[in-house]
């Protein structure tokens, strides 16, 4: 391993952006990259004061061979960037995808007649830790480069409900980890390297990514908030839990992390219909900004997403079509308005989010009940839509509380508490 990894820039103020989804052929735009397209689209972008975008090569495009990492690609990666930072925008590059909008995308050296896995097999760990070294090093010297996410939820690929899984143990999850990040910062020290999960390794029982992974490794934890999770389905669009679930997700982060003030970075949250109504998307994105920048240490907030998937593109989920910031022929909608007014309105009267000093008291273990000695604490399902701990956080917030989140075995750490500002303790049975 390489060096304790460099923290994300500091801000006086949060950062707002979005991630990038091109509103000509979505992310298939890469295989006929076009920069004039792109710069306008990011001209779009730009005219909403935001301040960086997440950016989604197509892994199977870049490294279509195990052995090969197509340099084209990498330098048309490069022209976005460099348009992006025309425009005052700073980059995040994903790199493993991967994932994305319920297709994965994975290379031909992986599957069927090759099929290896992801998270394990010596070959493929090395191939992709090439491939995310180069394309880190190829951005290094770009001065709107922040660095490299590992992948979008490719933990996904790595348990139920995948249907066709790599399955690993929580060991080899946070070894393949470690060696993924370790070649980001060989490829570009000095940038703030992460990854990024879906909310399984929050929610999941026995889920081999864990909360103490996402909490832990990179230089900052990365969440990823969508409320059709069942948080819309069982308490309305615009129930109290549903608005602060990124809220709620960056709290439950905070308990996991080791350093006290560890930046949070709501990476993904989105407005999806018909779980928000598109008469009720302006308002959810404004409320649900606003509380999560009621927690301590959040580095910023990327809106998920910036162009409408377009319509003459087959078999997409219904929401996916609608989630963007813009229309795929450039028109902002109320959500995009939303978003721009509170990052004016933050960068002109800062707000820095104080202490949060009432604690809720989180009792699980993350590998679930029977893997405890003493076979009496739950998993980590508790913390999910209609688990115990969930609907305790939500009573408490409609009651005008802003609470935190600790672990149980930190509960008696005086020294912890006191560096998280955390004066009072609440346990579930008490809410």
């Amino acid at each position: 391993m390489t060096d304790a990894p460099t923290p994300p820039p500091a801000s006086a103020t949060p950062r707002f952006g979005v991630n990038y989804t091109p509103s000509r052929d979505w992310f298939h735009h890469w295989l006929d990259f076009d920069l004039d397209a792109v710069r306008t689209d990011l001209d779009s972008l730009a005219s909403l004061g935001l301040d960086h975008i997440r950016v989604f090569p197509l892994w199977p495009l870049f490294q279509p061979n195990r052995a090969v990492v197509r340099e084209r690609a990498v330098e048309q990666l490069r022209q976005l960037v460099d348009a992006a930072g025309e425009r005052g925008l700073d980059v995040n590059v994903d790199g493993l995808q991967g994932h994305l909008s319920s297709f994965d995308f994975l290379p031909a050296w992986t599957g069927t007649w090759h099929r290896r896995n992801l998270f394990t097999d010596p070959d493929v760990v090395e191939a992709e830790a090439v491939y995310l070294r180069t394309l880190a090093a190829a951005l290094a010297d770009r001065p709107n480069f922040l660095g490299m996410t590992v992948g979008n939820e490719i933990n996904q690929f790595s348990g139920d409900p995948h249907p066709d899984p790599d399955r690993i143990t929580q060991q080899q999850a946070g070894a393949w980890l470690r060696r993924m990040l370790d070649a980001c910062a060989r490829g570009a020290p000095g940038k703030w390297h992460v990854h990024a999960e879906y909310d399984a390794a929050w929610y999941l029982d026995h889920h081999p990514f864990t909360p103490a992974h996402a909490a832990r490794l990179g230089a900052a934890t990365a969440v990823h908030s969508w409320v059709f999770n069942g948080t819309a389905q069982r308490h309305g669009p615009d129930g109290v839990a549903t608005e602060h679930h990124a809220a709620y997700l960056v709290e439950l982060s905070k308990a996991w992390a080791l350093e006290p003030h560890r930046p949070v970075w709501l990476q993904e949250v989105g407005a999806p219909q018909p779980h928000i109504p598109a008469d009720r998307a302006a308002a959810f994105t404004r409320a649900t900004v606003e509380a999560a920048l009621d927690c301590p240490d959040v580095w910023g907030v990327t809106w998920w997403c910036s162009h409408d998937v377009p319509r003459r593109l087959a078999d997409f989920p219904e929401l996916e079509y609608s989630l963007g910031l813009f229309t795929e022929d450039q028109r902002p909608k109320p959500a995009a308005r939303a978003l721009a007014e509170v990052a004016r309105d933050r960068r002109a009267a800062p707000r820095p989010a104080a202490p949060r000093t009432t604690a809720l008291v989180l009792d699980a273990h993350p590998e679930g009940p029977e893997s405890h000695a003493e076979g009496t604490r739950p998993g980590r399902s508790v913390c999910a839509p209609g688990g115990s701990f969930f609907e305790a956080f939500a009573r408490l917030t409609a009651r005008g509380a802003r609470p935190a989140v600790v672990l149980a075995e930190r509960a008696d750490d005086a020294q912890h508490l006191t560096a998280r500002g955390i004066t009072d303790l609440v346990t579930v049975e008490q809410t």
